[in-house]
């Protein structure tokens, strides 16, 4: 697991080169043709498959050999009914392999085994998939300006007679936002609060917990099962909870990335005169680190991460989860443990920001379409694409940057008839700033240059621009670009919109942003999804709805059509002003994976879509279900398991009155620029004419989808 950072520095060194090379190639995803395939079973996936048919043991992180014998390590995910999974674990120590950890957000456990045993484990009628525990990569003001989140209705700056600055408006307080990256140095200025006082609520290492190490014995170690549900106030949870502490220590973040990605979702950097202020200025910070000092994790830390996350929510209101992060997997997003995990936490109410990765284009400059990353690939998430600003605040010279990982996403399985299927789903979400933005630069608590983290101490080019090791301590910036820092700019925008409206859910927030996102000219709906974030539209239109419409859905008090909007309001103008410049929002949001969808319906009436437990991708639907440890003192509180199954028949996911766009982009076509290919600017262009289908009687899920359709 790495972050997802990219590098723009000129005329770079060999080892600068070196490392760009290890961050595309490591975790590039290629399309399907281009790779080497070992058919997957219906439940191991190809990487694992390959592994394990190999002639010699692969130099890979999850496999090894011992005594002669070869051992993967896997996470087993379970279709059990039993939240113990105490046969499953039982399995595994019989095949001589060990359970390491049991988790929350997939039912599945983090094991090693024989390899010549996964074959039989998968055998299992109470096994889903397996997979390895893949590598996991990370993803690597003029921000506020350019976004849109100074403006009226947003927040205003004002300045003192002293020459200093202070703002007004939304800030993300109260709204707290997840950072699973390699750490967030915490007594950075831009991490503090209006008091002084660290944003840093807690700060938590989940490196090596879902490992054998996490539990205090050695990795590789067989024959044990150190797995067991987390239950509140249990001696287990302490023990957890006090080994992962990190509060207080002189270094968290040895890399440097997660100190970037936290201070573009929410740094406070006005002080100085290089404004460096991120999109919630104000939020909660939460600092689960899942990556180490070379920027590398294991896919078991992160899941493990996201269980924490899910646990602790409604204790810190946490409603913001940032993985800018990700982890080269051809799976379907059906059985990808990632992509299962943060389904969970969207079910949990957490809205999921990921990016979408840097492989856009490969090494001949030629355009790689594809090639989105685990969990980018998950439909329930909103998955961010990379803009470049030029450098100006200005959005008329905005473009997706070449490196920004183009969709569709192309997990694949195999079906009970042999046949590859893929998804292709419409992947990015949207796009963000994300090219040389400034943020804050990571180091010790005393921000001492001698102290500085890999990245800053090893590039010194990337905070030349603000003065290098000149800077004040605890006040250095550095540039970094990638879908890593687009991803933490919707996170803030995220954390905003919460705050206007703290009624809002995961798949209403990210159809806010769709629908008012400003299309990028030239760009298709696979290079920058429904567009360029826009703050001031998405805010504008969250405070337009009701504010109790995650509470009613929860108590099942909302029903499809019901009104969405607050008492005394109307649909907002669907265009923005943005430094003098004035443009249409794209009035396009993406249902049901490859679908596509427009009209102030959406936001008029209640679709059920917006239900967080609802994952829907073109003919099929599921729900993931979300079920609390028993407490009179906090009932609902803290989640003991997270199921998953289908929906109820007969379900409506879209009322009348949407319009329904999909026809209206055509069959998929990249010569004809066409359906994933036709330039969002176009779909967008036609749908504000009025061109689309109105929908008599909605999308009903019953054997299918049923459109009783309008004439265009």
């Amino acid at each position: 697991m790495r972050p997802l950072c990219h590098f723009r520095i000129g005329a770079a060194p060999a080892s600068m080169v070196a490392l760009c090379a290890a961050i595309f190639v490591s975790g590039a995803l290629l399309s399907a043709p281009a790779r080497a395939q070992v058919a997957p079973t219906n439940k191991v996936a190809g990487d694992l498959l390959t592994a394990i048919l190999a002639p010699t043991t692969p130099l890979l992180n999850w496999a090894t050999d011992l005594l002669g014998v070869r051992y993967v390590k896997a996470l087993v995910v379970s279709n059990s009914t039993d939240p113990s999974l105490a046969a499953l674990r039982a399995a595994v120590l019989a095949d001589g392999g060990s359970v390491y950890y049991h988790f929350v957000s997939v039912p599945a456990l983090s094991v090693v085994l024989p390899a010549n045993k996964v074959a039989s484990i998968a055998a299992r009628s109470d096994v889903q998939s397996i997979s390895p525990n893949r590598l996991t990569l990370r993803m690597a003001s003029t921000l506020e300006y350019t976004t849109g989140a100074i403006a009226p209705g947003v927040r205003t700056y004002s300045s003192s007679l002293l020459g200093g600055s202070s703002y007004s408006g939304l800030d993300g307080t109260g709204v707290g936002i997840a950072v699973l990256d390699s750490g967030i140095a915490w007594s950075h200025m831009n991490m503090k609060g209006p008091t002084g006082a660290p944003r840093v609520v807690r700060a938590v290492d989940m490196q090596r917990t879902g490992d054998a190490t996490g539990s205090g014995a050695r990795s590789w170690t067989l024959g044990i099962d150190l797995s067991a549900l987390l239950a509140p106030g249990s001696s287990l949870l302490a023990n957890l909870e006090a080994a992962i502490g990190i509060a207080g220590l002189l270094r968290t973040d040895y890399y440097g990335h997660g100190t970037h990605v936290a201070s573009v979702a929410a740094g406070r950097g006005f002080y100085q005169s290089h404004d460096s202020t991120g999109i919630a200025p104000n939020a909660s910070l939460f600092d689960v680190k899942v990556l180490g000092a070379s920027g590398t994790g294991q896919l078991s830390d992160v899941l493990e991460g996201i269980d924490w996350v899910i646990y602790h929510a409604k204790q810190y209101n946490i409603r913001v989860m940032n993985l800018s992060l990700a982890a080269a997997s051809t799976e379907t997003y059906l059985t990808d443990p990632l992509c299962r995990a943060v389904r969970s936490a969207v079910a949990a109410g957490i809205t999921v920001v990921v990016a979408a990765g840097n492989f856009g284009k490969n090494a001949s400059g030629a355009e790689v379409y594809g090639s989105i990353s685990s969990p980018g690939d998950e439909p329930s998430v909103i998955t961010v694409g990379s803009a470049n600003t030029k450098g100006t605040v200005s959005r008329t010279d905005d473009r997706v940057n070449f490196f920004s990982s183009r969709g569709p996403s192309r997990g694949w399985y195999v079906d009970a008839k042999g046949t590859t299927q893929y998804d292709n789903l419409i992947k990015p979400d949207l796009v963000a700033p994300g090219n040389k933005i400034v943020g804050a630069l990571g180091s010790d608590t005393l921000g001492t240059p001698l102290e500085w983290a890999y990245l800053p101490a090893t590039y010194p080019v990337l905070s030349a621009p603000y003065g290098g090791a000149w800077q004040g301590w605890n006040a250095q910036l550095l540039d970094l670009s990638g879908t890593s820092i687009a991803a933490p700019a919707v996170a803030g925008a995220a954390a905003l919109l919460l705050q206007a409206n703290p009624g809002l859910t995961p798949p209403l927030i990210k159809a806010i942003l769709q629908y008012t996102a400003q299309p990028l000219p030239g760009n298709f709906l696979v290079e920058q999804g429904a567009g360029e974030l826009n703050i001031e539209g998405a805010v504008r239109l969250a405070k337009a709805l009701r504010t109790d419409i995650g509470t009613a859905i929860s108590t099942g008090q909302i029903h499809a059509g019901d009104n969405l909007l607050a008492a005394g309001k109307a649909m907002p103008s669907p265009v923005t002003t943005i430094n003098g410049q004035t443009f249409n929002w794209s009035r396009i949001a993406f249902a049901g994976g490859s679908h596509l969808v427009s009209g102030p319906a959406l936001f008029t009436r209640y679709q059920p879509m917006y239900d967080p437990g609802i994952v829907w991708v073109r003919q099929n639907s599921m729900r993931t279900t979300v079920t609390y440890w028993p407490s009179s003192v906090t009932p609902n509180f803290y989640v003991e398991s997270i199921t998953q199954g289908p929906i109820v028949q007969d379900q409506v996911l879209i009322t009348p009155g949407v319009v329904w766009a999909t026809s209206l982009a055509g069959s998929s076509s990249y010569l004809r620029r066409t359906g994933l290919f036709i330039p969002t600017a176009t779909l967008s262009g036609w749908l504000i004419n009025g061109s689309g289908v109105v929908l008599n009687e909605g999308v009903v899920l019953n054997e299918g989808v049923v459109l009783n359709e309008a004439s265009c």
